[in-house]
Parts: C-alpha cells; structure tokens; sequence
C-alpha cells in the first residue's frame, strides 16, 4: 500500500509556490508556466494612502500590476472618473498605470489636492488600489505679534513659547541664537515636545537678546524663523544695590535673597490628564516641573513595569518614550518630579486605540472547474473593524451575481465553480481610526497536465540515504502521478517507496540495485504527460585509518594520519582543523595526501585535531587529540644520524602485497624524520637495490604492493636532519608467484626512417615488470582510414620492428602487447605513427610582399597543397637577402637571412630591414625530412627612413667670441639627406642650461663658424642629420670660449636685435669647401657693475644691462652669512635701479639681480652694510604749526554745520512724514546690528554706503534692492529661505532677486546671514 507525506521544509529541493493557496491545486514558480496561464490582475505596487507631495515638483501617483493578459488602468478622483485624457498636465506611463501631473510646467498642486484610487483589470477580473490622499506639503509663515521684553528675577521659572506655523507636515522646532548656535539645553533648560522653551529656574547666565525659534519644514526644505526674544534676568545682589540707592538710611530692607522651593508642574497643568496614541506608534509622555533647586524626573507604571527593550527616556528623563505601542501598553503613567524641598507628581491614563489590522488577510484562490473553496477576511482593531466585500471594485450587493458564490460575513464560500466564475475580490476592514484594503483574485483553470521537472535530470546519492526524485507538475484538475522503474517497468507500490503530494519519489534507502531509469506519468481528465529522469548510487566516503591521540614533547615533531576510502567517481578533498577552527597559517604545519605533520612542536598547538573529508554528495571527519609535555632536561646533547632499523620481519603474504615492519634504531637527539624502503630483486638484478617507498619517521609498518615473478628482499634506512644511517639486514626472501604481464610497453611510436618504411618502437618492460618467464612482445599494424586487417608479429624481448615496403608518409594505427609463458598483458591502447617522409614536391605559390615602414615588411603567401608536403607540416621558411641600397648604388657581398615560420601559416614579418634598399625573397615549405623547392625570387624595396647619428662632431679654433664645428656625414643615411640640424646652449658655472638656439644647414655643408658667443663660456651643442622622413639620433659635444683677457667685451653688431643673416666665407687653410659663419644674438642678458648705495633702512641698487628690448628684472636679497631663502623684489618697467626699503640698520646684506623669464640667469653678488641707528628727534605735534591750523579748520566747520541744521529745523517746524516713519520703523524689519547681537548689515556689492539706522523698510514694507540685507529670504525660491535635509541654507550668493511686497501680518522673519546656516537639527 503507498504512503504519501509531506517532505519537510528544510529539505532545499522542494518547489517553492508562487501563490498562497487554500485549495489543493498549487502553481509553481516557473516562469515559462507563469506566462502562458491566465491569471487577474494584482497590485504590485502603489502609493502611500496618505501622500504628501512637494508642490514645485511632480506629483508621481504609482499603481503598477501585473496579470495575464496585461491589465488595462483607470482612475477615479473624489469618487467619480478621472478622465486623464482631457487634462494636458496629467499623463499615464506606457504599460502602467502611475500618473505623472506636471506641476513644474505651470501646473498648480493646490488644484490637484483630492482621494484618488486606481484599478487594474482585464478579462479575468479587476483589482484596485488603495484611497490615495493627495496633499501638497504647506510651510505657512510666522503670524505677527508683538513680543515684549521678559524679565525675570533670579531663580523664577519661564516658558519661552514657539507657537510655530501649521504646516503640512508639521515642523521640526530647535532654538538658536542669532549666530546659528543650539542654545544649551539640561535638565535646568529644556525643549519640550510642543516647542516651547522651559526653564525651570533662571539664572543670570540666561540673560539675552536673541532667543530664536526656528521651524523647519522638510518637506519644501524651507526654515522659518521667529522674531527674537529678549530675557532679562535681574539678580538679587544688583536688585538689592538699586533699592539701597534709592532709600533713605533709616529705610534700609533688601529684597529677599534667592530662595529654594518645591517642584511645580510647568507642562503637563493638574494633577491628572488622558492620552490616546494607536497601537504600533509610538507613545510620548512629557513631564516638565519649575523648581529650586532644579527638580529631577522620574517615572513608574501603576500597577505595573514599563515595558522592558521598548522604553527610553528622552530630555534628560522628561520625556518618556515607549516604541511599538500594545494594548498592553495601556494604563496609568506617573510622572514624580522631585527636589530638596519636596515633590509633586501628575497621572497621565493612557489608551491605546488599533486602526485595524490582519489576523488572516485574503489570499489568491486557483481552483479547478467544478471544486470547492473559501476567501476568509478576518482583521482585528479597537474598536472591532466592520468587514465589507467587493467583487471586481463593486461591492458585492450590487456586483453581477455569481451562482458559486456565497458571501457569510468575512468569508466567501465558492461551491462547483466553472470558468466564468474567476474574478477578483477586495475585502475592506474599517474603523473610525483607519481601514485596510486587500486583493484576492479566484482563478478557475482548465490545463492538461504539465511536467516541469527538466527531461533525463541526474540525481545522485549514497548508498544507505534516502532519494528524492521530483517530478514538478502542473494541471487543473491536478493530475494523478504515477512513477515507473524502467521505459517498460510496472508501476512502483510498496513499503520501500514513499509517494509525496507534490509529485516527488523517496526511496528511504537507495541501494546499488537502486540505479536506473525512473519515469514519471502526470494525467488528468484533459490529457497525459510523462518524463523520465536517472539516479546513481554511489559508495559511501569512509576514513579507513583515523587519526590517533598523541603524546609528543615539545620542540619534537607529530604527525596524524587519514587514510580514506570514496567511490572513484567522486573527487574528495580533505581539510584539517584545530579545535574546530583552521589551522594556524604556520609553514610547521604540512598537509600530506594522507597526514598532518606539525614540526617543531610548540605548547600553542596542544588541542584537538579534524580531518574532514567532503565529497559533492557526502562528508565524514574524525578526531584526535595532541597534548604536548615538556622535554626532561638533558646534559649536553650530541646529533647523529639515527642507528639503522632492525628485526625486519614479513607478515600478511599475499601475492600483490606484503607487510613489513621493523623497530626504529636509536634516534641519536635528531628525531627521525622518514623511513626509506628498499628491495632487492635476487632473480633478475641480484645485488643492485631499489628504491622502492618512504613513510614518515612515526610510523614503523607499512603495506608494500609487489609485482608476479619477482624474489624480494627489502632493507630499512632511518633518514634524520643529520643524514642517513646505514641500511637496516635485509629481510628474509619471498618469491612472488609468475602471471601474465600487467601492463604494456610505453612510449609506442611509428616513425619512418626511410620514405618506404615505419620503424615501430617501444620502451621494453623491465625485469620484474614481465611477470613470468619468456617475456616477448606482439606487435600490430594496419593502414589508418583503410579497411584493413590487422598484421601482427610475435618477436622477442626487443624495443623495436621495421615495417617495409609501405607508402610514403601515410599513417598507421599501431599496438604492442606484452605476453609471457603465462598469457598475454591487457589489450594495448593504439597509437597513430607515420610512414616516412620525403621533400615536399612544391614550393609556395603567389608569394607577395606588404612593406609596412622602413624596416619592417609583411609577406603573404600561398599554402601548398598537404598531399604534396608528404611528411609531418613543420612550417614555411622565407629566404630573404639584401640587393643594394639605393641612395650609394652600391653592390655588397650577398647575405641570406632566414625565418621559419611554425605551422600552417600564410604570412610572416620580416623585421630589421635597412631603409631605402633593395631586397629579395622565396619562401619554401618544411617537413621533417627538409625542405621543398623555393619560390620565385621576389624583389621588394624599402623607403626612406631617418639617418643615423653623424659619423663625428669636432670643435675647434676656439676664439673669444666664435667656435669651429666639423661633422662627417652620417654612416647609414637611410635616404637621401635633406639638412643638419645643430642646437646649442651655455652652461653657467652651476650647471644650469641657457636657452636653446636651434640652426638649420644645408646637407652639402660639413662645417660651420659660430661668431658672436659669450667669452669664456661653456656651451653644449646637439648635432643629427634629416631626411624627407624625418630627424635622426644626435651627436652631442661641449667647448669653451677663451677667456677674455682685456676684461672688456664689445657686443657684436646687431645684437639685441634678432639673429643675423648667415655668412658664407673661404678658408683656404681650414677647409676644402666653405665654412658657414654664423652671429648669433647674446645668448643671454648681461647684468653688470651692481652698485649699491646704503643708508640706515633703505639701500639704492642699480646696475648695467645688455641684452634683450623689454626685459623684468628683479631684485634677490638677505643677510649676508645666512642660511635663509632669497627674499625678491619685482622691478617696476625696464630701469635699471631700485630701492630697498625696510632694512635694518647696521647690518651686512647680500644682494643679486636677475631678469624674469631667463631661468637660471642672476649678476654675480654684491655685498653693502646699512647705517648704524642714529637717535630719533622727539617732535611734540602738538606744536606743530601745520597742526593748530589744522585743528582751527575742523573746529569752524562743524560750527557751520551746526547753524545751518539750526535753521532748516526751525523752518520746517515737523519733519515730513516719510522722516518720521523712517524714525519709528517696524522692530520686525529693522537691520540686525553687532551690538545688539543679531545680524550685521550686508550691503550689495553695487552700493558701499552705509545703511541708516531706523530706515532700511519704507513704509509700503517693500524692501528695495539698495536697502535690502542678507536675510534667509534673499536666497531661496519665492519667500522662503531654502535648506538642505540637514538644515544647511542651499541657496546661492547669485545677486538680490526683487522682493514681492509683504501683505498685511504673513511675516514676522529676522534676517539671517546664510553662511551661518550649516549644520541644523
């Protein structure tokens, strides 16, 4: 009988299901499925219920929803349709139903306030939104009112109130001074949550002029600002001073000193009040008491503890804060505020209301024609939410009736439904503090039955653990599953088979006999499908040899064996672990195929050590523990090679293996790091011993594998850090039994040595390789491609066979297998050789030449038919030769060069070719046997390219002006050259280099006479020759002018004005063709003869100059013998003095001219002292003459002025009324000065007068442009400042916008300078 189950959820292959469903009938999460089955719309995306917009930008509605077909979306505004097509400013996404309304293209967000719900339908039902309330956010202005001044004696409470504007939504209030500092707020002063600014007691330290309130609404990132609030606390110590002063002696009483007083409740007013918050807000309760000293808060729970992880306390324990406010959460909350001088407390109840919310929201039906199910809408709230339905948007009252739907309060019944019954329904749960609104579409399908589990999947499993194997299936009705073992197997039943419901086959214990083919049959009433899929069972992973607990003293060595078994078709791979973690990354820890080795043990490494062993399919691990113990102490310690092993002995013969084992011989203090295991074989090679295996120095036995027909004896040697010890007795002999061979020969190969033959070679077997007695081998061929037999051959205990009379190169599948007298090795694997070769028959056709640049050519050619290669294809080799060079004619003795090419290839670069010459080529191809005919000779040419360095440069005739220069023409010319090119430039005596001149000379010249250079200066000269391609590498030289002995060097004709024209002259004696004379202008400025002339502070520079029209020179000083930098000095125009001023007296200055412009060029320095400080005369000013005349100036004119102010005022008799109203202008707008603490004037740029005080606002309350201040308004869109998230002002300094006028009390702002707004709240 079968089982059915349903497969646990932490099982990772199970389906996961797309759609939550009541029925039986699941749609998986296949998308190829998903897009071919119908299916009613659903929301997938809409806007919060209550949306609060940004009225300058966009207002974005989302209603996005998907179905099959794609669903169609409508509107509807304050309950009737939203035709969006007759309101240009109003758009709607391609293939969606979000609306775009667009405001900043003149539209008005005030006109677009309203409730808006979207619905998505097609033909299977119509789903629809929430009600989304759109409001565009306010940030109204302050009210105006009349703030008078506070004042306040010592010690009193005070509540400084905010009264902020109403905006939408509501601000966040902070209170600043008005140069943008938080006011300090503790537990004296304090913020409370309506705004409002507390204190609990004054003190003088409170007196000020700028209690600011600040509103900041965020969502227009906008700030208002209050009118400042002046508080004047008035001291008992000063209150009493002004009394005394004002009463007679025998009067005399002060006013009482400060005196403490118990607590009194500032906010909340009473000893009780209410607060109602809803469930999962969060709960704000405020207690704020006056009181000195100042009272501390605390609060407790009537009947009850605050809620633990869910309670904070807020202003300094003021405000208590309880988040994700429960039912529970309801009760009586006391607040005790308390002092030295006794408490008070106030009793806040608290109700925690519930908009509703979801105990089983609605969820998507798909059923199947004729079945059964159930929508169930259940919410919960306080008070109990009412539950109402709606079919397709409508309410189901009025919606199209339905025969298989029964509605019976918050659950609809569907019996026997048929196609037409799909639709999609809303269930609306509701109370006075908010409503929830939920999609849930019924679905009725009718689908032949689909298998989505992929065709011939492979599952594998180990041996003993159970099988899954799916098979993901979809129809309506759901299909029947049945599961088959073979393509014609009967159906599977029993106890060793469980049948789960979502299709899928557990075979608890998979067997070996468990492999094969299963195959899978899903039919329903509307048609079959079946699918085939395969399971391997596959040998456990085991560690056959775990590791061992060990013992080991410090500083010694450990090691941990893990030996394992796995099935061959699984890769394993083993990872070691230290006390469940990875091992140390330590070079002492080595990791074997088998083993941990730790060297030089440490006590760190005591703990406990993991082999795990991981497969695709499986994983074991095993355990041991190492504890490591001190080393006893020891005399002096001498290292040797260990002594050599013994009692060999052989135990467990079998005819392939053997165990052998041996007792270690002393270590000698060097641990022994390996055993090495030899063997002699007594019946082949006796006396000549084997290596034969190593195993590490803990271990004392080890399994050897042995070969048939072999007489063993082994040997044991001990290997330490000192070296080896002699080897170990042999052990007693032991013959293997013969057998036929068990391998073939290696390194089978066919190669010809001769066009008509294939020489077939093989490595012969050794000794104890045959196995047995008469060791001979059988050798196979036979002509690749062509229906031949084998022909074999029997021939002795050779390497090699000779096949004669074959085809040239042709190739042959060959086979050798080894046989004894006991039988023959396993069947050999073939190998492919060839006949021998013979010289290709062809040469490359159509070889052509690409000339890429000078020295580099491209050559393309033809390959050759292979029949005609007749050998192995080794490549092509190109011939190639230079002829002559085509700029000297000359011919040279002919040298070949040659590049081979490897492979199949069809061109090849031939690079260093010499520029401007002639060359020749022919390819031919290779084999292994040589080369084939050439091709035809083709000639190539290259073009020019750039010479190489001239052949020499020399110097001579050295004089105090001039230089020689001789140069030979360049050895590789590489074309035809069109000039030299010769730049020049001095070296002063630091090293630095002058300007670069630069000369261009004919190619037919071979010297030149420089004239007009600097006496005894160094220059170094750049020499290369062109062609048409371009310049070649250059020479380099440097020569000195002589020195010029009379001191006295006359500047050449034209210098300063421009290089001169060049000069040609014949010296008979210096050269056989004609030199070239060259003037050039100065190479630099000369500065000469700095004089100075000094005086106590100042000092006179002046100096000579010649050089360059227009020079800036410049002058560098300091104190001579100092390590400090150069102070420099500009020279105004080109004169040639200046004055130093500011110098102090007595001292020794170092000074130097340079000219701008020249790098590195300065005159030499010169070295002045100033004057010693002389007295200074002392001259009363107030004798001065100049002085008293001055005085008598001043004193009449403002005596004029006097009178006539006198007489207009008296003519006028009042002021006009503009006058007065610039006297007595509004507080509000007056400018915020620096002595009073508030703003300072900051005028535009394009008017520098000052402002007049009282008369910066006329009287229409227009601020003009000239008049207007910095305040916030200057700097945002419209008239509200604009901030940042964070409160920082992002309007920009872009110039004054004209201000529109201020009607009747809408503002009451101080002006704030901007940059001061950085960081707020």
């Amino acid at each position: 009988m079968m089982k059915k189950k349903s497969i646990p959820a932490s099982k990772p292959f199970l389906i996961l299901f797309l759609c939550q469903i009541i029925s039986a009938l699941d749609v998986p999460l296949d998308s190829k499925l998903l897009e071919e089955l119908s299916q009613p719309p659903t929301i997938t995306h809409q806007s919060p219920k209550d949306y609060i917009v940004d009225p300058r930008e966009n207002i974005v509605i989302q209603c996005e929803a998907k179905g099959k077909p794609p669903p169609s979306f409508s509107w509807t505004r304050n309950g009737t349709h939203f035709d969006i097509d007759k309101d240009a400013q109003v758009t709607m996404k391609p293939n969606s139903g979000t609306l775009v309304i667009n405001i900043m293209n003149g539209g008005k967000a005030e006109a677009y306030e309203g409730v808006y719900q979207c619905t998505a339908r097609n033909e299977r039902g119509a789903a629809i939104s929430n009600n989304i309330v759109i409001r565009p956010s306010r940030s109204p202005l302050w009210t105006k009112e009349k703030l008078e001044p506070h004042q306040v004696r010592e010690g009193d409470s005070l509540v400084l109130h905010c009264r902020p504007p109403v905006g939408l939504p509501p601000p966040i209030i902070f209170w600043m001074d008005n140069a943008f500092q938080r006011l300090p707020q503790s537990e004296r002063v304090s913020q409370g949550l309506n705004g409002d600014l507390y204190f609990s007691n004054v003190q003088p330290e409170d007196t000020r002029e700028d209690y600011i309130c600040y509103a900041r609404f965020n969502h227009t990132q906008t700030i208002q600002q209050k009118q400042p609030i002046s508080v004047k606390v008035f001291s008992m110590d000063s209150l009493n001073d002004t009394i005394a002063a004002n009463l007679s002696d025998t009067d005399i009483y002060g006013a009482k000193p400060v005196t403490e007083r118990q607590p009194v409740l500032l906010t909340p007013t009473g000893s009780t009040s209410t607060k109602v918050e809803l469930r999962g807000n969060v709960l704000l309760l405020e207690c704020i008491a006056a009181g000195l000293p100042t009272p501390v808060i605390r609060w407790i729970k009537e009947g009850g503890e605050l809620p633990a992880n869910r309670t904070f306390f807020e202003n300094f324990k003021k405000t208590l804060k309880i988040i994700d406010v429960s039912e529970a959460d309801s009760g009586n909350y006391k607040c005790i505020a308390r002092n030295t001088m006794g408490s008070v407390h106030h009793v806040i109840s608290v109700t925690v209301k519930a908009a509703p919310y979801w105990i089983t929201a609605p969820r998507n039906l798909v059923l199947s024609p004729g079945e059964d199910g159930t929508l169930i809408c259940r919410a919960n709230g306080n008070p109990k939410p009412s539950i109402s339905w709606l079919a397709n948007g409508v309410p189901i009252a009025i919606a199209p009736e339905d025969p298989s739907r029964k509605v019976d309060g918050d659950t609809i019944i569907f019996s026997h439904v048929q196609e037409r019954s799909s639709a999609v329904y809303q269930c609306n749960a509701s109370n006075e503090y908010g409503y929830l609104l939920a999609n849930a579409f019924v679905n009725v399908l009718a689908e032949p039955p689909r298998i989505l589990t992929p065709a011939n999947k492979l599952y594998q499993v180990i041996a003993d653990s159970p099988a899954l194997l799916d098979c993901a299936y979809f129809g309506s009705p759901k299909p029947e599953i049945e599961w088959f073992k073979g393509v014609k197997g009967s159906i599977l039943r029993g106890n060793e088979y469980v049948f789960h419901d979502n299709g899928t086959l557990e075979i608890p214990v998979a067997q070996k006999d468990s492999t094969g083919t299963y195959t899978c049959v899903a039919r329903n009433e509307l048609g079959k499908i079946q699918n085939e899929v395969h399971l391997e069972i596959k040998d456990p992973t085991m560690i056959i040899k775990q590791p061992e607990y060990k013992v080991v003293q410090r500083y010694g060595q450990v090691s941990f064996e893990c030996i394992i078994k796995h099935d061959s078709t699984l890769l394993p791979t083993v990872i070691w672990l230290k006390d469940n973690d990875e091992l140390p990354d330590d070079e002492r820890f080595l990791v074997g195929k088998d083993n941990l080795t730790i060297m030089n043990v440490t006590d760190k490494d005591d703990g406990t050590y993991t082999c795990i062993v991981n497969t695709t399919l499986d994983s074991v691990s095993a355990s041991a523990v190492l504890t490591v113990v001190a080393a006893p102490p020891t005399p002096a310690i001498i290292y040797a090679r260990p002594n050599p092993p013994f009692d060999l002995e052989l135990t467990g013969q079998l005819e392939r293996t053997i165990d052998l084992s041996w007792i270690p011989g002393d270590e000698n203090n060097s641990p022994i790091t390996h055993f090495v295991i030899e063997y002699e074989d007594g019946l082949h090679e006796p006396g000549v011993w084997h290596y034969q295996t190593e195993v590490p120095g803990t271990q004392t036995t080890v399994q050897l594998k042995l070969s048939p027909y072999v007489n063993y004896s082994f040997r044991v040697v001990a290997v330490n850090k000192i070296g080896r010890s002699q080897p170990s007795e042999p052990s007693e002999q032991y013959l293997t039994k013969s057998a036929s061979p068990d391998e073939n020969p290696a390194n089978v190969q066919g190669i010809g040595s001769e066009p008509d033959n294939l020489v077939i070679t093989w490595e012969s077997l050794k000794g104890f390789q045959s196995n047995g007695p008469g060791l001979q081998y059988k050798v196979s061929w036979r002509q690749k491609d062509v229906d031949d037999e084998w022909t074999s051959v029997i021939v002795a205990n050779v390497s090699k066979y000779i096949v004669s009379g074959t085809p040239t190169f042709v190739p042959y599948e060959i086979k050798v297998q080894a046989l004894n007298d006991l039988g023959y090795a396993p069947e050999p694997s073939e190998v492919i050789g060839h006949s021998g070769e013979d010289l290709p028959m062809v040469a490359p056709g159509n070889v052509q030449v690409h000339v890429i640049n000078s020295t580099l050519a491209k050559v393309h050619w033809d390959p050759v038919p292979l029949k005609t290669v007749r050998g192995h294809l080794q490549g092509y080799k190109v011939y190639y030769w230079k002829v002559q060079s085509l700029s000297r004619r000359s011919r040279r003795h002919v040298e070949k060069k040659i590049l081979t090419f490897r492979g199949n290839k069809t061109f090849g670069m031939l690079p260093g070719l010499e520029p401007y010459s002639s060359y020749k080529l022919n390819v031919r191809v290779v084999n292994g046997k040589g080369e084939g005919p050439a091709s035809p000779d083709k000639v190539f040419k290259t073009p020019e390219g750039v010479p190489s360095s001239p052949s020499y440069l020399k110097i001579t005739n050295p004089t105090l002006d001039s230089l020689t220069l001789e140069w030979g023409s360049p050895t590789h010319p590489n074309g035809v050259l069109t000039s030299y090119i010769l730049k020049f430039q001095p070296i002063n005596n630091t090293h630095e280099l002058g300007p670069l001149v630069e000369i261009r000379i004919p190619a037919n010249e071979s010297s030149l006479i420089l004239k007009n250079l600097n006496y005894s200066t160094r220059y170094k000269f750049y020499f290369n020759a062109q062609t048409s391609v371009g310049s070649g590498s250059q020479i380099t030289e440097e020569a000195v002018t002589i020195m010029d002995e009379a001191g006295i060097l006359h500047p050449a004709v034209g210098a300063g004005k421009g290089y001169s024209e060049i000069l040609f002259a014949t010296s008979p004696v210096m050269h056989t063709v004609r030199p070239t004379f060259y003037k050039v202008q100065p190479l630099y400025p000369r500065i000469r003869n700095v004089t100075t002339a000094a005086a106590e502070t100042y000092a006179n520079i002046s100096w000579e100059y010649e050089g360059p029209d227009h020079a800036n020179f410049y002058v560098e000083y300091g104190v001579a013998g100092s390590k400090e930098d150069w102070k420099k000095e500009i020279v105004n125009g080109s004169r040639s003095f200046f004055v130093l001023k500011g110098l102090t007296p007595g001292t020794a200055y170092k000074v130097r001219v340079g000219a701008e412009g020249l790098s590195g060029f300065r005159s030499s320095e010169d070295v002045f002292e100033t004057g010693p400080a002389m007295a200074s005369r002392q001259v009363d000013i107030a004798t001065q003459g100049w002085f008293i005349g001055l005085m008598c100036a001043v004193a009449l004119l403002i005596l004029i002025l006097l009178i006539v102010c006198f007489i207009r005022r008296n003519k006028g008799g009042k002021y006009p009324v503009k006058e007065k109203e610039d006297a007595h202008a509004d507080p509000e707008i007056q400018p915020m000065k620096e002595d009073d603490g508030t703003f300072g004037e900051y005028s535009d740029a394009e008017d520098h007068k000052p402002l007049k005080k009282g008369s910066r606002t006329p009287s229409d309350r227009t601020v003009k442009k000239e008049d207007s201040d910095d305040s916030l308004v200057d700097y945002g869109e419209g008239v509200n400042g604009q901030f940042n998230e964070d409160g920082s002002f992002i309007g920009q300094y872009s110039g004054k916008k004209e201000k529109e006028p201020a009607e009747g009390n809408e503002s009451s702002e101080a002006p704030s300078p901007v940059n001061a707004m950085n960081s707020f709240v």
